[in-house]
């Protein structure tokens, strides 16, 4: 890290994938240091993606000073302090384990490896290394669902009984949608590692864990339902392997139930993100399709009042989470700002010695669950989910 005209020492951000991801990433570099008052400011040294025109596009938008096109002469450069990981999963073990082994933070996108082996390949190397890590389960930092998870700390839903959550889109309906390449990788077992499961039904996982309990049990079916598809790298229709729809039923550590559905084949769905849960006092609900909104009931309410209030996550008194860095209250803000939160913690906890989660450790958990969830599908039973 090196020191600024503005006296703040620099974050030297090197991006590794120029993608939709990527995008996102840049974007909260850019802007953090705009809205939050933190001691670091990142600044955006590098990034790489196989194409060089594209990367040199790139740069140019989003305000990078250099490019690579070979990820390894990224991370061995010595005016880069953290690396970031925006390529296909099965890309992430080996470059995160060399980014640390080569004294960088990193960053990585979800989730956080193909498999629980090679997440604990990638725990090990941070960790051995000494080096700040984090994965971005980025709605975690939506301003409602924060403040849903203060609601839960602060005993207000009382024993919990059910969790459910779903994350619904449509866009592989068509059987003419190819698989593989820069844009379809996700439909590629191979890049992938899994489909829905991995992609989505992590980012529900991932919150569940943190609000709720660790699972200890999955019992899952997914199905794969155009068994076929063009492979853009190939140009050959091949089979496909990985998962267009995933359920699962599980029990929480803390007694609980949790019920959890995934899939790209709701038509009329393009990212319904929703999460239910019924505890003995209270219960809550949100809906990505209306973030800024946490819905929540409780019994203690006076009888002839009770019912569901919808809570408008925009106050700045400090009692709803991070709304005081932006605009006035009543005005909302989006999906791009959840990242920048995600700036913001991983700075603060760069400044206080207290790493921001989820740290590659945390994500390892997901990962797990993920596994088990695959596991339970091929086979039919219910599986425990390593610890």
């Amino acid at each position: 890290m090196a020191g600024t005209s503005n006296n703040k020492e620099e974050l030297r951000i090197g991006l590794i994938g120029c993608g939709f991801m990527g995008r996102a990433h840049s974007n909260a570099f850019n802007r953090v240091a705009n809205f939050f008052d933190q001691p670091l400011v990142p600044r955006l040294v590098a990034v790489c993606s196989r194409n060089e025109q594209q990367t040199q596009q790139f740069a140019d938008t989003w305000g990078y000073e250099s490019i690579e096109t070979d990820w390894r002469a990224l991370v061995d450069r010595d005016d880069i302090d953290a690396v970031d990981i925006c390529v296909p999963n099965h890309l992430h073990c080996e470059i995160a384990t060399a980014a640390a082994a080569a004294g960088k933070m990193v960053l990585c996108e979800k989730p956080l490896a193909m498999n629980s082996q090679e997440g604990e390949a990638m725990c090990r190397a941070v960790e051995d290394a000494g080096v700040a890590n984090m994965v971005w389960y980025n709605y975690r930092r939506v301003p409602a669902v924060m403040l849903a998870s203060h609601l839960i700390q602060e005993g207000k839903l009382g024993r919990v009984f059910h969790y459910r959550a779903n994350f619904l889109q449509d866009w592989t309906i068509s059987q003419d949608v190819p698989q593989g390449g820069a844009a379809l990788w996700r439909l590629d077992a191979a890049e992938a590692g899994s489909g829905v499961t991995g992609d989505l039904l992590a980012h529900c996982i991932d919150t569940a864990l943190w609000l709720n309990s660790s699972i200890r049990n999955v019992s899952a079916m997914t199905e794969t339902f155009v068994k076929q598809r063009l492979h853009q790298s190939t140009g050959e229709i091949a089979p496909v392997k990985i998962d267009d729809a995933c359920a699962f039923l599980c029990h929480f550590e803390n007694g609980s139930l949790g019920v959890f559905e995934s899939t790209r084949y709701a038509r009329g769905h393009k990212a319904l993100y929703t999460l239910e849960i019924n505890g003995e006092h209270a219960s809550l609900r949100w809906d990505l399709h209306d973030l800024h909104r946490l819905e929540y009931f409780s019994h203690d309410d006076e009888g002839r009042l009770r019912g569901w209030r919808s809570i408008h996550v925009t106050d700045h008194d400090g009692t709803q989470p991070y709304m005081d860095k932006w605009w006035v209250p009543g005005l909302q803000i989006g999906y791009e700002h959840t990242f920048v939160h995600q700036v913001a913690d991983f700075i603060e906890g760069l400044a206080t010695g207290e790493p921001a989660a989820p740290t590659f450790r945390d994500a390892l958990a997901t990962q797990r669950v993920c596994d088990a969830v695959l596991e339970s599908a091929a086979s039919g039973s219910w599986i425990d989910v390593s610890q």
